[in-house]
Order: C-alpha cells, then structure tokens, then sequence
C-alpha cells in the first residue's frame, strides 16, 4: 500500500485514477475546490473509509503555494498524482485562464512536495499529446511520434487563440516539471503521461450534460442530434480510453522502470464516424438522432499513410497497459451519458 496524494479529484480523468488507486489497496488523499464536491466523491465511494480516501480543499490551484497544506499527510505521502489542469476551449484571456493555472499549478506542487513531503519518492504528472505534436506540420505523413517529440510552440504562439493556449499550456507545464527536477533535485522521481483525446465513461458527478468534459463532448453532440446533417471534424486522429489512462498513472507510481520517462499513451487512431457507426449498431433506439446515413464529414483523411504514425511501445513494455477498443469504449460512454439523462 502506498500513501497517495492525488490532485484535481473530482475531473473526469482523476476520478477514474482514483477508482483504480482504491481497487489496488492505496490509501488516497485527493484535492478538491470544495467541501461539496469532496462529498460527492465520498458518496460514490461509501464502503472507502477515512484512511482509504481523505481530501484536502484547493479552491485555486494558480495560486502560488497552494499545495502547502495538502502535501503535508499523517502518514506522509509516498506519492503523488497531479491531474488538475484546465481543457476547456471557452477562455477569455489565455494567459490566466490556461497558462498560468497549468505553469504555476504544477511548478507549485513540486515546490511544495520538496519543501514539505520529503518522504514523496514519486510524482506522476498528467501532460498530453499537445505537449509531443507538432501543429503547425499538419498531418505530417510518415512522421512517427513518440517521447522523443516536443511541440515546439513559443509564448506568443500561445497567445493567439484558445487552442494554441492550451497547447502550449501543457507543453510548458511539462517542460517547467523536467527543468524542475533537473535542477532541483529534488528526492523524488518524475513520470509524464501524454495522452491524445480521451474518451470513455463518465463516472464523476454531471450537473448537466452541458458541463460535459471537453473530450467527450462528441459523443454526447452524436447521441443529442447536433451532427445529424454533417458529422464535426475529427480533428486529434489519436484517443485512449479514460480508464486505460487512469491504469496508466497508476502504474507508474507502483512501477519502478517507470521512473525519469515520459508515457505516450495511445490506443491508435479514430473517426467521428467509426463513433457514430458504434452507436448506431448498438443503440438504434438513438437513430433518429444520430448523423443521417448520407451525412458528411467525420472521415479519417484518405489514402495510405495520409496521418502521422504513432510509436506506443513504452507504455505498453513498461506500464503493461493493454488497450481497449474503440466499440468497448464508445458503448460504455454512451452508456454512461443515458444513465446521467443524455
């Protein structure tokens, strides 16, 4: 068993992270905003006891030392797990709203972690594809990413628009928690996990399905009719499942090998349209909502090699993730959608 703090508890990926924490036995302390929110952790997790799951309040994870409370653990943490980050495209300022809270929420914790969690021997940090993909490449046939990549995006590149904040905001945290562990040296090691578009079931309290996380909007824009004439482009070629994501950071606090490395975690490529073709095999009853059978959009781009290829090995050879189906993960995703009033 080992003690884990883990941070941004009640986000999509987070939430999945600390099922599998509690299923192998680890004793979790997980940040949240607020009281109401650790209660509806507490609720869907009744039989986890005070020493199986305890949370600590960060109202703002921006805030320079916000973590100094929460590190600190009687028994102390032996790990920690940093999920909370902004995704979400409806930004005003981008420097505020996406920069700041992803730079200075992770350098923050690591400080906090050295200063006050000497016994922490392990941080596993949640980044993204957007931190190995080159944008402005485009598609990029024939180019193979992996670790090795950086997404080369500058700050002022950042400011454009939200996408490019959002970006560069992961870029820049990820490369803040390497700088920071060079110089540093702290007693701990780092992992990064990067995963591309996230899907998978919701198991986090919704207030409404307009509260959606942004990755799997899509599916819930197939099931509600919004690509009924034409089907949104696809966009990121690349997903994972949340919950092969969520096994991911766990095993990297509980594999040795995994220490220093950077995870590419990918299950390979997708469509909007492979989506919709799951859900129209398997829920016929959403017909008429789904894209008409002549809709456009929505492909894989045509021709051979016509997308970026993806090298996945390390997390396969270290983490032993074995990942699940496109099928497996859309049905349960809309599933999970129906059973909160999709």
């Amino acid at each position: 068993m080992t003690r884990v703090l883990l941070t941004g508890g009640s986000g999509f990926i987070a939430a999945h992270v600390l099922e599998y924490l509690l299923q192998h036995g680890h004793s979790v302390v997980t940040t949240v905003r607020s009281e109401e929110k650790a209660q509806k952790i507490r609720d869907a997790h009744p039989k986890a006891d005070k020493a199986a799951l305890d949370f600590a309040i960060v109202e703002d994870i921006a805030q320079e030392g916000a973590f100094d409370r929460a590190v600190v653990s009687e028994p102390p943490f032996e790990a920690v797990i940093h999920t909370a980050s902004p995704f979400h495209f409806n930004v005003t300022d981008v420097q505020k709203q996406l920069l700041d809270p992803a730079i200075i929420g992770t350098t923050s914790i690591l400080r906090s972690i050295k200063a006050r969690a000497p016994a922490v021997k392990r941080v596993v940090v949640t980044s993204s594809f957007a931190s190995i993909l080159d944008g402005s490449k485009g598609l990029r046939p024939g180019h193979v990413y992996s670790e090795k990549d950086w997404c080369p995006i500058t700050h002022e590149e950042a400011l454009k628009d939200p996408s490019s904040g959002y970006r560069a905001s992961k870029t820049f945290a990820e490369k803040a928690a390497w700088d920071f562990v060079e110089k540093e040296k702290p007693g701990f090691t780092l992992a990064t996990v990067c995963p591309p578009l996230v899907l998978g079931p919701v198991i986090h309290y919704l207030n409404s399905l307009a509260a959606l996380n942004t990755s799997n909007q899509r599916t819930g824009n197939m099931i509600n009719g919004v690509f009924r004439d034409e089907i949104g482009p696809t966009g990121t070629y690349l997903w994972v499942d949340v919950r092969d994501l969520a096994l991911a950071h766990v095993k990297a606090v509980e594999t040795p090998a995994a220490a220093g490395q950077r995870f590419f975690v990918t299950a390979g490529y997708f469509s909007n349209r492979e989506i919709a073709d799951v859900v129209r095999k398997h829920f016929p009853e959403l017909g008429d909502k789904l894209p008409r059978p002549d809709a456009k959009g929505g492909d894989f781009p045509s021709g051979e090699d016509a997308v970026y290829k993806f090298d996945n090995s390390r997390s396969k050879e270290v983490l032993g993730v074995q990942y699940r189906t496109l099928e497996e993960s859309i049905v349960d995703t809309v599933k999970s959608l129906l059973a909160v009033g999709a």
